[in-house]
């Protein structure tokens, strides 16, 4: 069948098309680059024109409070618009865990806002909540980094590897739409500062990581069930440990982006 990912030259949007055409499947990776855009509308009905299933892993270009919230509403409505006219049998979004939970910040305010477009529309559904990625640790510590340390909440995370992700949003292509939520983490739970000194340790990064429960994570404070998922998340094989020990220092330094699509997401 013809499966259309949204942000597909992304992280996890490479991955899964990569997997997906494995198995046989036509998957058009689908970006502004190739001329599709889901804010403007442009190339959206060509792109899925025959298409049975649609996986969203776009993420708003800028994280300002604002700019967030129209990113997700306009993206949303255009593409589930284009997809009910092509007659899509599945949308997937990936989204974050938690996210219910975070509304203080401006970013999931706008993948709620992401998420309750998509439960509004007929067309059948699947949401995954993602925890964090691994390569997502970087740009956390880097928001916490103050004064020649990092100041980071200890509150519980299970972070999961963007290839682990992408099994899974490839499985859930090719299955049938569950209307409701996929919840999915790493193997190993820990306080988030660990997951940063591990991470610190693994590039040669010898500023210390002050364990700080006030110190915010993109605008909220987390508490420890903030990040971590409820009882039946799918779990990944990828642990922490592993990953750190084969990526190395270069590709360890180039995980910098935020949840969702460039994260989640």
């Amino acid at each position: 069948m013809k499966i259309v990912v949204i942000g597909g030259t992304g992280l996890i949007g490479s991955k899964t098309v990569e997997r997906l055409r494995r198995r046989g499947h036509e998957v058009l990776a689908a970006s502004p680059a190739s001329g599709v855009d889901t804010v403007t509308g442009e190339g959206l009905a060509d792109a899925l024109e025959g298409a049975t299933v649609v996986i969203d892993l776009a993420n708003s270009p800028s994280f300002e409070d604002r700019a967030v919230m129209d990113f997700f509403r306009t993206a949303g409505r255009n593409l589930l618009a284009a997809e009910a006219a092509a007659g899509v049998t599945h949308h997937i979004a990936l989204s974050v865990v938690g996210t219910e939970r975070l509304q203080g910040s401006g970013y999931f305010r706008g993948k709620l806002a992401q998420e309750e477009l998509i439960r509004a529309s007929a067309i059948p559904y699947t949401i995954v909540h993602s925890t964090q990625f691994f390569e997502f640790i970087g740009a956390i510590a880097k928001s916490g980094s103050i004064d020649g340390a990092f100041r980071i909440s200890p509150a519980a995370v299970q972070p999961i590897a963007a290839d682990d992700v992408a099994d899974v949003m490839a499985d859930v292509a090719l299955a049938a739409p569950t209307g409701g939520i996929v919840e999915i983490a790493g193997p190993d739970r820990l306080p988030l500062s660990a997951a940063v000194e591990r991470y610190l340790a693994a590039i040669d990064d010898p500023r210390p990581v002050v364990a700080d429960a006030a110190a915010p994570y993109f605008g909220v404070t987390l508490d420890d069930r903030s990040l971590v998922p409820g009882d039946g998340a799918r779990i990944g094989t990828i642990r922490l440990a592993d990953w750190l020990a084969r990526t190395g220092k270069p590709a360890a330094q180039r995980g910098s982006r935020p949840p969702a699509a460039r994260q989640p997401a």
